[in-house]
């Protein structure tokens, strides 16, 4: 099957010479923008990184990986640290505006969605919200594939002294996970690797 994702790869070596256009990024941080998550709620902010002194000071803190640095731009995946009432008030407030309808219309669901934080536990709602920022790293790179445009997610990095240093706590936020985008080294020879997945029968269950 001839796949955008059969193209992709978790990109080793970026060309540090090659830069992603202007307006091809925008349309990616676009696609992050209106990513899906739970109940619409966008527990979320993503840092574009794209200072080359910043990154080297990152890179320290990352194992070193040239991904940080050689891409076109990083971005660091945010959940906020605490989902309070009146995040969830405001998105209702941007629902009736976009949408034209007035509040009150909107009143049980805003109950449901506070009802749903209320019985989280602190750990609970933080998993949660983790989980949300993965759902919008799938999208995010799903969507990379089809422009083909290389990228790396990753997980490998020093989560607190990130938070320190892009200063993410002072804005009720903690870093998730990282991705790199950019273009493939040429000399990349993860690129021509065969992808190795899996065959369907040992990943779906079948109930017919």
């Amino acid at each position: 099957m001839n796949s955008h994702l059969n193209w992709r790869y978790a990109t080793k070596k970026f060309d540090p010479s090659r830069r992603i256009p202007k307006q091809d990024l925008d349309q990616l941080l676009e696609v992050l923008r209106i990513s899906p998550s739970s109940f619409g709620l966008q527990p979320w902010k993503f840092v574009v990184v794209q200072d080359r002194g910043l990154r080297e000071k990152l890179r320290s803190h990352a194992w070193n990986q040239s991904q940080i640095t050689d891409a076109d731009t990083l971005i660091v995946f945010c959940a906020l640290k605490t989902m309070d009432e009146g995040h969830i008030r405001n998105y209702v407030d941007v629902i009736s505006k976009v949408r034209g309808v007035p509040k009150e219309s909107l009143l049980n669901y805003e109950q449901v969605m506070i009802g749903a934080l209320a019985g989280k536990s602190p750990e609970a709602a933080a998993h949660w919200m983790g989980n949300q920022v993965y759902l919008a790293l799938g999208v995010f790179l799903a969507e990379c594939a089809r422009r083909k445009i290389d990228a790396c997610p990753m997980e490998g990095f020093d989560v607190q002294q990130f938070d320190e240093i892009l200063e993410l706590p002072q804005q009720g936020l903690q870093s998730v996970v990282l991705c790199a985008v950019g273009y493939r080294a040429m000399d990349d020879h993860h690129a021509v690797l065969k992808k190795v997945r899996f065959e369907r029968n040992q990943v779906f269950i079948d109930k017919l």
